[in-house]
């Protein structure tokens, strides 16, 4: 059983799977989806429904992983005993693997405006432009290097690569933020930005808009439906409590969310307060892309000497926030391959980083129609699918008898606890009806 990987500890497991959650979409979505939400009433509504849609959909994937001690592929070829299950993890490797070569591009910007503060410190202007202009070879020479970090990290194993460096960036990147938000609060501006975020609307907190925003927020921070969390579960001891386990990695996520929130959108009325554009013509937030590369640079500069050293902390948050996700995305492709092929882990660990590559090298160099396409392809109609398939598999056709075998390796009592009275049958009707209105509400 070992000699496929175990996390070494319940808190190396917990950053390395509040890693995987935590993700660029936490810190360049989950802000400007809040300020324009009704403030903290969006906090609370994302707060109840990542804990009553989004948990229940992590716990099955981490009970899955557990009981079966496989990949996606395998497990859900387990717990059916059909081949649809494996149809489905094979989907699952699929969606990954293209969200990961859209996501290495982003992050490999990230790399090049990391490295633009750095050449801005020491007065390289034209490397500086270089960096921060958008070409193909720019795209593509980025992305690489990320792939090559990730895949370095991955090539560990699980508790000598992904919970090693999990337990080094997840800190790092909490104390980055938090010496942000204490550096950005201190400037002229700061103090709307923080009614902004915080004072809460609740006249919004029934607009069915709010709920669906939240609801997706909720889904997609926690990287459900893909397999990661299927995968660390499959890595976990099998002494330990599954639901708390689950818990933890959701606080973390959601804590470090609203972290993210107390940095940018404050940053982003200093912005306003510096004279730099931070409204759309439509009167909403500019949120994504033009927010870290537009909004967010303009406030670096307005900030003189002292903007240097900013942007550099800045855009190191995004590339180890970006890592933290990628290293458990790469692994769903790659413990399949390892398992189910007897290839090695270093091999696998390449040769996928090597195809995904070439993903990304076709999306870069076709950047205008396929960059769009595979965001939506993959992020707005397969992982909530997937979500909804998982959902099915656990809550009518895995026998709960095996579920609750599997919950009572960590905790005898299982069957007496609240969790156990609750969950079984909320997976089954509740997610599901969910996952769909959603679903039907973000594509009609």
């Amino acid at each position: 059983m070992n000699s496929r990987g175990e996390f070494s500890s319940r808190l190396g497991f917990i950053l390395a799977a509040a890693g995987s959650a935590v993700g660029l979409g936490n810190i360049w979505g989950f802000p400007t989806q809040v300020a324009s939400n009704g403030g903290a009433a969006f906090v609370f509504v994302y707060i109840v429904l990542a804990f009553l849609l989004a948990y229940p959909v992590l716990m099955a994937e981490l009970i899955i992983g557990r009981a079966t001690r496989s990949n996606m592929v395998d497990a859900l070829g387990q717990i059916s005993g059909s081949k649809l299950g494996r149809a489905t993890g094979i989907w699952g490797f699929v969606t990954v693997s293209l969200i990961l070569a859209f996501y290495s591009l982003v992050a490999g910007w990230m790399i090049a405006y990391f490295l633009q503060s750095i050449t801005n410190i020491v007065g390289l202007i034209e490397i500086s432009n270089w960096l921060t202009t958008s070409s193909i070879p720019r795209n593509i020479l980025f992305c690489g290097l990320f792939l090559a970090l990730t895949a370095g990290i991955v090539t560990g194993g699980v508790s000598a690569g992904i919970e090693k460096w999990s337990v080094r960036l997840m800190p790092t990147l909490i104390v980055i933020v938090l010496l942000l938000i204490g550096y950005v609060s201190t400037q002229n501006g700061a103090l709307d930005g923080w009614k902004a975020y915080l004072v809460p609307d609740f006249s919004r907190i029934l607009d069915p808009n709010l709920l669906i925003s939240a609801m997706g927020q909720a889904f997609f921070s926690m990287s459900l439906g893909v397999g990661t969390m299927l995968v660390y579960g499959s890595y976990v001891s099998k002494k330990e409590r599954l639901p708390s386990l689950g818990a933890y990695v959701a606080l973390v996520d959601i804590g470090v969310a609203i972290l993210a929130g107390m940095l940018i959108i404050p940053a982003m009325y200093v912005a306003l307060a510096n004279g730099v554009q931070i409204f759309s013509e439509s009167g909403a937030l500019i949120e994504g892309d033009s927010l870290i590369f537009t909004v967010l640079p303009a406030l670096f500069d307005s900030m003189g000497g002292i903007g240097l050293f900013v942007a550099l902390a800045f855009f190191a948050l995004m590339v180890i926030a970006a890592l933290t996700s990628s290293i458990s995305m790469l692994e769903v492709p790659v413990a399949y391959v390892v398992e189910n092929k007897g290839i090695g882990r270093k091999r696998a660990v390449w040769m996928l980083a090597a195809a995904v590559f070439v993903a990304s090298s076709i999306i870069a160099v076709n950047f205008s129609s396929l960059f769009g396409l595979v965001i939506t392809a993959t992020t707005k109609y397969s992982q909530p699918l997937l979500g909804f398939a998982l959902c099915l598999f656990v809550g009518w056709v895995w026998k709960r008898d095996n579920i609750l075998k599997e919950l009572k390796e960590g905790n005898e009592g299982a069957e007496h606890s609240l969790f156990w009275k609750i969950w079984p049958w909320y997976i089954k009707f509740v997610c599901p009806v969910v996952i769909l209105v959603m679903f039907y509400r973000s594509v009609a």
